[in-house]
């Protein structure tokens, strides 16, 4: 009992945090009788899994992937969502091995990643490969939702099982006063990857839990893209009338319910909250306890401004205020304006590289960031951002909300006066340091999508390009896109 305390309290956040973070990944805790493909289940959202290694005996596990980034992503995910699997949570950490050396004799465990590498390559996995991950028939998932404590909307499933692969439709509707809803994957081995991984996890914290099995229907026929249904394959469907699109053939299969009453309203999600949770990583103000104060660390210390902490930074949330620390110049606080927002920026931007480093981004034991006293001066290190006319978020239900994506090499940009030309737009981001790969503008004008050669080269960009000054009082707003050119 005494090293089951210990072991618990070595796995604090802050602990996990302090950890150097390694591509290997231990998980402790495990049921009995785990199998590898449950294992490797837990990676799989984050990026491709590259090895594991099961002590059965000791109900744990190594989990190796592709890159140290993906690792990084997968523990700041698991420190706000407690995994489980088989109902049990247990409790992943950095490994000490850096890469996993497994003997070739471990041909189960070989097997199961030869199938989820087929799978993630888009290939079919060999049959009898292992029958854990080609089992599904159908690509077509019923999900319920039990403890509806928040309304979750049609675009937050979507983003939380494209995860595993392309989402073609969806078709949500009310049964039993449940929440519900019938998800269509490209192929059935998607939709087992994301059954095993995603089952009996909650979108928040302790409610919202998905109860996820294979339907009897291997093809939704969807009518209308609207908040109730959507085929993302024919973005030329008409919205309808805002009643769930469902034919009344496909009403039979819900057990002979009539599609009168299927109504499935439900009022949207506040707009941080559904932000958040269209991150898919999210923990609710209120519910974890946590502060809207970030610590981050490994900054280029010769670069780095409290100008340009708020800039990365206020793409996730409202940047209140920033300070490098005095004494150890590689890392700043940042209070943003609450514990959603300090959640958003960390899932995004942690592990990312700024300056030539990759930056370390985690939730701080502090609760907000202090001033400096009347007549100090500390060199400008610590900036009060509250009154900024540039944050983002301020105006509730902003449209800035659905656009929150992780850092990607594709610019949005908007605000752009009529006579400023491709040719002056690629010079300017160009002359941020990084190449311009393509330019799109949109009918208007006003907007292009312009695309950098790497994500570091478009954060660059954003940071020293959001709000410049066109002329004319026309300031450039810059964000990050999911489209590419």
């Amino acid at each position: 009992i005494k090293s089951n305390g210990s072991d618990s309290k070595k796995l604090r956040v802050e602990d996990r945090m302090e950890a150097p973070p390694s591509r290997v990944l231990h998980i402790r805790k495990l049921p009995n009788e785990t199998s590898e493909s449950e294992v490797i289940a837990l990676g799989l959202p984050f990026g491709k899994v590259t090895n594991i290694l099961t002590l059965k005996g000791k109900n744990q596990a190594f989990l190796e992937l592709g890159t140290e980034e993906a690792a990084i992503t997968m523990i700041n995910y698991y420190s706000t969502v407690t995994p489980h699997v088989r109902n049990v949570p247990v409790f992943i950490q950095y490994s000490n091995h850096k890469e996993l050396k497994t003997d070739s004799g471990n041909q189960r465990a070989q097997a199961v990643l030869q199938a989820v590498s087929a799978v993630q390559g888009g290939g079919t996995p060999t049959s009898g490969s292992i029958v854990d991950l080609t089992a599904a028939s159908s690509p077509v998932l019923r999900i319920i939702i039990d403890n509806m404590f928040y309304p979750v909307t049609l675009d937050v499933l979507q983003q939380i099982f494209s995860k595993f692969g392309t989402v073609m439709k969806i078709i949500t509707f009310t049964k039993n006063n449940q929440f519900q809803a019938l998800l269509q994957f490209n192929d059935p081995p998607t939709a087992q990857q994301a059954k095993v991984a995603l089952d009996g996890q909650n979108i928040y914290n302790s409610c919202c839990t998905l109860r996820i099995d294979y339907s009897k229907l291997v093809n939704l026929n969807v009518k209308y893209n609207n908040d109730k249904s959507r085929d993302y394959t024919r973005p030329e469907l008409p919205a309808g009338d805002g009643q769930p699109a469902i034919d009344p053939n496909m009403a039979a299969a819900f057990q002979g319910k009539d599609s009168n009453s299927l109504l499935g309203g439900l009022s949207p999600l506040n707009a941080a909250a559904a932000a958040a949770a269209a991150a898919g990583r999210v923990a609710l103000s209120g519910h974890s306890g946590a502060s809207g104060v970030l610590l981050a660390s490994n900054l280029n210390e010769e670069m780095v401004t409290p100008q340009s902490l708020f800039t990365l930074f206020g793409v996730y949330g409202d940047a209140q205020r920033v300070k490098i620390l005095y004494n150890k110049k590689d890392s700043a606080l940042i209070q943003m304006a609450d514990a959603n927002q300090a959640q958003l920026a960390m899932s995004h931007l942690n592990g990312q590289k700024m300056h030539g480093k990759p930056i370390r981004v985690a939730l701080s034991k502090h609760t907000s960031v202090q001033l400096p006293r009347d007549g100090l001066d500390d060199q400008g290190l610590t900036k009060d951002f509250t009154n900024s006319p540039l944050h983002r978020f301020k105006k509730p239900g902003s449209k800035n909300f659905q656009n929150i994506f992780p850092p990607t090499t594709t610019l949005h940009l908007s605000n752009i006066p009529t006579d400023v030309s491709e040719e002056d737009l690629r010079l300017l981001f160009s002359n941020a340091g990084g190449t311009v790969n393509a330019f799109k503008f949109f009918q208007d004008h006003k907007m292009a999508l312009l695309q950098m050669s790497t994500v570091e080269e478009a954060i660059q960009g954003l940071i020293d390009l959001h709000n410049y000054n066109m002329g004319d009082n026309h300031h450039l707003r810059v964000s990050f896109s999911k489209s590419t050119i």
